[in-house]
């Protein structure tokens, strides 16, 4: 069994131009376009069973449409697990997570680079504690070292004051910031994801930050449309883990997470 426990998707008017301005953020060509039929497709190469999906909402008033979204997919393609998007200018954010909790979406994502937030600013105090009453994971982009926004030192101080809240910090803790994510987080109450992290971090250092924080705390993410499926298993497997500690990366902890059954 796998779970994705990262992935992006996109409608698909938009699909493409989502895609090509991620990748020119990041600066990587984009082999995929965002649509939920090339992530299964992708996916289908190394029999995922699962992806959590999601999407970001850069300006407050792209809240209620995106979640609609997410919601209509999980609809129709029943491999996906949503997770929903809420920003800190958002003013209805109570009811819109209870709306979106009750629709069946399972979490939700923040991406404080794209949306201009630091993660640990006090207007989110409030919003997350609404998050963690409902017992809804927060998956968060992690690190850059091009921004301040979701820093591990940062992604720490939200810990500190939310030490209800599930969070998942993605790439390892900090992505391009693994070092910070050693001093900041590893061994603390958070969850990281592979996502994004396997073709840059040496193995060393990714089987340093596994062995340190606990092989129950990772999970198994892909960051389509950025990745493919086939490759990042192929990187993961290079990992010195049992059999016992994948399957615990690539799906058991998710289980949990999700309160999902195998």
């Amino acid at each position: 069994m796998i779970i994705d426990f990262h992935a992006h998707i996109y409608p698909a008017k938009i699909a493409e131009k989502a895609s090509k301005t991620i990748g020119d953020f990041y600066h990587i060509p984009m082999e995929y376009k965002g649509s939920p039929e090339q992530l299964l497709a992708s996916g289908s190469r190394i029999g995922v069973n699962h992806y959590i999906v999601h999407s970001t909402a850069t300006a407050p008033h792209q809240v209620e449409s995106i979640n609609n979204y997410i919601i209509g997919e999980i609809s129709a393609h029943p491999e996906f697990i949503g997770f929903g998007t809420i920003h800190p200018e958002y003013d209805n954010f109570d009811a819109e997570l209870r709306r979106i909790k009750e629709a069946g979406l399972k979490g939700i994502k923040l991406h404080p680079d794209f949306q201009k937030f630091a993660v640990d600013c006090p207007e989110m105090d409030k919003i997350y504690d609404v998050i963690a009453e409902l017992k809804l994971p927060v998956l968060t982009h992690a690190g850059d070292f091009r921004y301040d926004f979701s820093g591990p030192q940062r992604i720490a101080h939200v810990l500190e004051k939310h030490p209800d809240l599930v969070m998942i910090a993605a790439h390892f803790g900090g992505y391009t910031e693994w070092d910070k994510s050693e001093k900041y987080l590893v061994g603390k109450n958070v969850y990281f994801d592979t996502s994004s992290s396997l073709w840059k971090i040496s193995t060393e250092q990714a089987m340093r930050i596994i062995h340190n924080h606990g092989v129950d705390k990772m999970l198994f993410g892909v960051d389509y449309p950025m990745w493919d499926h086939k490759e990042e298993l192929e990187r993961f497997n290079k990992l010195d883990l049992n059999k016992e500690d994948r399957d615990a990366i690539l799906y058991k902890n998710a289980l949990r997470i999700l309160n999902m059954e195998e």
